[in-house]
């Protein structure tokens, strides 16, 4: 019996470190069959399990659900819940928009703190909503929305930095993008640290030796453009100028940015480009483009759309 139990350890082990393969811009189910609807996402790891929060656009652009999805190798999905649920009325009610969830772990509140962007049909509110709860599947409990030190809030992020301190990054279509401090419980907005005073939306970040990576979308609406991105040493700037994170005329290989996850394995690190090809004809049927984003000295690339692998155990990628 030990025997046999030391022989299904071993081929658990084997199963769970053999690379998954991604193919960008294809159909993607859920465990159960369904296609993921997921879109605007964002990521957090906790433990070994993997957490994937988005839009749920089966029945088009207005707010239905911000569903819940979770993996140990980040290609086989399982839906384990709707987050934040369709209400009656106010901002999670019909006729709403609400896009781009992100979420944070508070180690000070012990609670998961959700990011969204909240919006009447015209876009003309551009506000921020919240919610929390003790778990990561949820459900959230929705505290409200505000405009961030009373400016705009479109397109948004939320990142947690090396010491824990957490900060908004917002589009303000007066005034370019704007990176807030929260507070130490995340709930609300301090203060601006830096107003980068150019036009980009979709904004996501990450830092890799101790470079922060801001990367962006141009203001093209649903039409896919060239990304870019801009490195500095402090979130305070400066920042470099924006250059192109894919080959030039691809459009970021038809796609635009809504997260980067950083894969922290057993033998490397890697990072993968988040993305969405929107289908503004059929929301339901937008894709996922994920694809590997090599990020080391200053620089930051997508060299293909091609299908790759990925080791969420070893946190290799091949293409």
């Amino acid at each position: 019996m030990k025997f046999l139990l030391c022989v299904f350890a071993f081929l658990c082990a084997y199963v769970l470190s053999e690379p998954r393969i991604v193919k960008p811009g294809s159909i993607w189910r859920d465990s159960s069959g369904r296609i993921i609807q997921s879109h605007g996402g964002g990521f957090i790891q906790v433990g070994k399990e993997w957490f994937w929060f988005g839009e749920d656009k089966t029945k088009g652009s207005l707010f239905q659900n911000i569903s819940c999805y979770s993996s140990t190798d980040l290609v086989n999905w399982k839906f384990r819940s709707n987050a934040v649920t369709l209400q009656e009325s106010g901002d999670l009610g019909p006729s709403r928009i609400v896009e781009r969830p992100k979420v944070l772990y508070n180690e000070h509140t012990k609670q998961y703190v959700m990011y969204m962007h909240i919006d009447s049909t015209n876009y003309a509110e551009a506000k921020v909503g919240v919610s929390i709860s003790k778990t990561v599947v949820g459900p959230y409990s929705y505290l409200g929305s505000f405009r961030p030190l009373n400016h705009q809030s479109r397109d948004m992020t939320i990142f947690k930095d090396d010491d824990g301190v957490g900060y908004l990054l917002f589009e303000d279509r007066e005034r370019g993008i704007s990176i807030a401090k929260l507070t130490s419980d995340y709930l609300k907005v301090e203060s601006e640290l830096h107003l980068i005073q150019e036009h980009y939306e979709c904004p996501t970040i990450v830092k890799v030796d101790g470079l922060y990576y801001l990367l962006g979308s141009k203001l093209t609406g649903w039409s896919t453009n060239d990304n870019v991105y801009s490195t500095s040493r402090s979130l305070s700037g400066p920042w470099s100028p924006f250059t192109n994170v894919a080959p030039i005329g691809t459009k970021t290989f038809d796609s635009q940015s809504t997260f980067i996850v950083t894969l922290h394995g057993s033998e490397v690190t890697s990072y993968i480009y988040i993305g969405d090809r929107w289908n503004p004809d059929n929301l339901s049927d937008s894709r996922y483009m994920w694809m590997p984003l090599y990020v080391s000295n200053g620089t930051m690339k997508i060299n293909s759309d091609k299908q790759w692998k990925v080791d969420a155990v070893t946190g290799s990628i091949q293409q």
